[in-house]
């Protein structure tokens, strides 16, 4: 006679399942409100992709802002997303993001360890349409010791991405990136600010085997992490999520988890919140939905290998519906790959470089195809269309000796920083004259070299005719302001020149679960389930897969974490959440 032994169960409020800003927001917002929560993670560390990124967070009308005499009305937030958004403007969403956002920053500067520096001059993308802002609608994580939270919860966190770091140690946007491209150029200041920086970290690598001065997302993922410790959050690492448990009205009450001891049961009172970081890993449904790419494997994007989509299989089990009708199933994000002799491929997000004045894009004919300076999302997006069917979506960003020596061209970083190991490598190609590097990537020569004499013609003059290039804060803010009479424009004239390859990649995907402005998960008929939530990447986006600014990933996510958290405790208003605005910095 067999017999058959029961899973070992847990009880909490609340269960979420996913470590990023969303789960880890919503984590922390529950645990203040007086809720057992439980975080379950299935890679062996903590942040996933939002550890991995600049950390900013869009949130438009936040009291930082406030605090430094900007008092925007709404209706300008909602001029510029209904102007961006189109026909995917889901009115009751974005006006529940909106209502949210200035309590959500209120409340975690107020009452946890995420402090806030505010991004006064981070501008809205489209500086021409109605309503878009020039500074101080986002907000970034202060920078943060990693000696303030207990060892036991630091070895859970994830480290900075090492391809947007200088060797381990990550640079902030800003004043501490700028300082340090002075260095590049041999600021005396420049250089004590680097040295401040760097020997502290070495220091970290030898004691600690980590950096301990957490910038950009890794403080986010930190302050967070730190917070939910301190209000006595259990968070559990290696430990998916297998399946979501159901009541007999289809209610979700549950999950049955694996952690390192074997599978057990989780039961959540009040609901379940799934905050995976969204499906970019997955090959398949990448084929399925993303443009150019058949196999789905001619995409590389920034996100850590565990987003392979469990969050959306979990929530389709419970009879979610998956929302693809959004402009874009990704963030898309043009990225280079990187070759280690170690065989490791690493990949590299092009955010600075490509508005840097000396530097254009070309596809394989040589010509220009998108404003180098506009967003991320629009480098790509662009590529991906100016590329014919059956042709490799693939870019070039060149540049000439005087841009690489003064900025980074991708990973290869400017003075005192040698090129020789990106160039055998392969990942920097050189050309002594333009046609010589056209030959060397695959480039038309003709094309290229009729290409860069237009450029250079019109960067003389400041102008762009065919994009536009530098004609708004947002590009100007991306480029040197010690170039005249156009900061994002400088001719490309100075032998020898350079190029790297550029492909699609993403920060995440923007197709996913179906929810409602509360972020409870719809089925089919448009109904919430009972008991689920969704945040993240893991929530189609509320942007209706667009990238009307920079942060559109994180302050949903963070907003809606806090949405969704402060619904399973059943609270209605924002009294107790301390939106008040804070002192001014």
């Amino acid at each position: 006679m067999s017999t058959t032994t029961a899973k070992p169960s847990l009880d909490v409020d609340v269960l979420v399942i996913g470590s990023g800003a969303g789960g880890l927001s919503a984590a922390v917002t529950a645990a203040y409100h007086g809720l057992k929560v439980i975080v379950v993670e299935k890679a062996a560390v903590c942040g996933g992709a939002t550890s991995w990124s600049g950390g900013w967070a869009w949130t438009p009308g936040n009291p930082l802002a406030k605090a430094a005499g900007v008092d925007e009305d709404r209706e300008q937030f909602r001029t510029y997303l209904s102007h961006r958004l189109g026909e995917n403007y889901d009115a009751a969403r974005v006006e529940a993001f909106l209502e949210a956002v200035p309590h959500m920053v209120g409340f975690f500067e107020q009452k946890t360890s995420l402090k806030f520096v505010p991004g006064a001059k981070i501008n809205d993308i489209y500086g021409k349409t109605p309503g878009a802002g020039t500074g101080h609608r986002s907000v970034g994580p202060a920078p943060f010791n990693a000696r303030s939270i207990r060892p036991e919860v630091r070895a859970k966190m994830r480290h900075q991405l090492y391809e947007t770091s200088f060797l381990g140690m990550g640079i902030m946007a800003g004043p501490d990136l700028t300082k340090f491209l002075a260095a590049s150029q041999g600021s005396i200041s420049g250089l004590l600010h680097a040295a401040k920086r760097f020997v502290p970290h070495i220091f970290d690598l030898l004691v600690h085997r980590r950096s301990m001065q957490l910038v950009n997302g890794t403080a986010l993922t930190g302050r967070l992490m730190k917070s939910a410790d301190d209000l006595g959050v259990d968070i559990r690492v290696s430990t998916p999520a297998r399946r979501l448990i159901t009541d007999a009205t289809g209610a979700v009450t549950g999950a049955e988890v694996e952690g390192p001891d074997g599978p057990y049961t989780i039961t959540a009172a009040r609901g379940v919140v799934l905050a995976t970081g969204g499906f970019p890993q997955d090959i398949e449904r990448r084929a399925t939905l993303f443009p150019k790419t058949p196999t789905g494997r001619e995409h590389w994007t920034l996100t850590p290998k565990e987003a392979t989509g469990d969050g959306l299989t979990l929530a389709e089990a419970a009879g979610a519906h998956f929302k693809t009708d959004l402009a874009s199933p990704a963030a898309w994000c043009p990225v280079s790959l990187v070759p280690y002799a170690s065989g490791r491929q690493g990949v590299f997000p092009h955010i600075m470089d490509r508005a840097k004045p000396g530097s254009l894009g070309v596809r394989r004919d040589g010509k220009r195809f998108v404003n180098e300076a506009n967003g991320y999302y629009d480098y790509v997006a662009a590529l991906i269309d100016a590329t014919p069917e059956g042709e490799t979506v693939e870019s070039w960003q060149i540049a000439d000796a005087r841009f690489v020596r003064k900025y980074p061209l991708g990973m290869a970083k400017p003075l005192p920083v040698p090129l020789f190991p990106y160039l055998r490598s392969g990942y920097l190609k050189k050309g002594r004259t333009l046609e010589e590097l056209a030959r060397n990537c695959g480039i038309d020569p003709q094309g290229l070299k009729e290409t860069v004499a237009r450029f250079n013609e019109n960067a003389r003059r400041g102008v762009d005719p065919d994009f536009d290039r530098g004609e708004t804060a947002f590009n100007r803010y991306g480029g040197d302001p010690k170039t005249a009479p156009n900061p994002s424009l400088a001719p490309v004239e100075k032998g020898p020149f350079y190029a790297v390859r550029v492909v699609p990649g993403s920060f995440g995907t923007f197709a996913g679960i179906d929810v409602d402005s509360r972020a409870r998960v719809l089925n089919a008929a448009g109904q919430p389930i009972g008991g689920l939530y969704a945040v993240g990447n893991d929530q189609a986006s509320v942007m209706g897969g667009h990238y009307p600014a920079g942060g559109i990933n994180l302050g949903p996510a963070l907003t809606f974490g806090y949405v969704a958290a402060r619904d399973a405790a059943g609270i209605t208003d924002y009294e107790d959440d301390a939106s008040s605005v804070p002192a001014a910095r």
